[in-house]
């Protein structure tokens, strides 16, 4: 017994300081893990001030259709369409409420229309007295963003993310930022969508 001890330890050796250079360097790793988070999360913060756009304390909101109050309402800036929704009464008995996003910011001249139950979207539009043919790209579906010239799928859920995550598109330039969408692309959207 004495004997194979002696012919391996050097394995035992081996053995000992690998098992202690990986409990040392473990606590090493969940030290640094904290401070590198740290380090990203005051990168993000220190955007300096002349890049945030100004954002308006309160916006002024049109509700129409399905609503108890139908009207124009000024609302904080940090608003939902719930809240919107809340203020002006809640809804009808006959409003479909599957075509509202209750969860989606505000904005400033945002036009929200609470249809009737069956109601399609092209009567949607005809109430809402818009008589052209362009795309809304703030209301639009991803069914009509995919009909639009250059846009498939993957672009028209992008637009539809941008729009849900940032809020409504305020000029054509801000489909800019969405993903996939460069300057020839938004030339050729240029004529056939509406903002807002």
């Amino acid at each position: 017994m004495l004997e194979l001890l002696r012919k391996n330890i050097f394995l035992i050796v081996i053995v000992i300081v690998i098992s202690i250079f990986l409990f040392f360097n473990n606590d090493d790793i969940e030290d640094k893990a904290p401070q590198s988070k740290s380090a990203t999360t005051s990168t993000i913060t220190e955007i300096p001030k002349d890049q945030i756009p100004d954002q308006p304390s309160t916006v002024i909101i049109d509700v129409k259709g399905e609503i108890t109050k139908p009207g124009v309402y000024e609302i904080d800036s940090k608003s939902r369409v719930n809240d919107v929704i809340q203020l002006a009464g809640g809804f009808t008995e006959g409003a479909d409420q599957t075509m509202v996003n209750l969860a989606q910011k505000v904005q400033d001249e945002m036009i929200i229309v609470i249809p009737k139950i069956g109601e399609t979207s092209a009567a949607i539009q005809q109430n809402n007295g818009s008589g052209n043919d362009k795309v809304k790209i703030n209301y639009a579906t991803k069914a009509e963003i995919e009909g639009l010239n250059g846009i498939g799928p993957s672009k028209a859920q992008a637009i539809i993310q941008y729009r849900e995550e940032n809020g409504f598109f305020k000029s054509m330039d801000d489909l800019l930022m969405v993903s996939g969408i460069g300057e020839k692309t938004l030339e050729n959207l240029k004529d056939d969508i509406q903002i807002p």
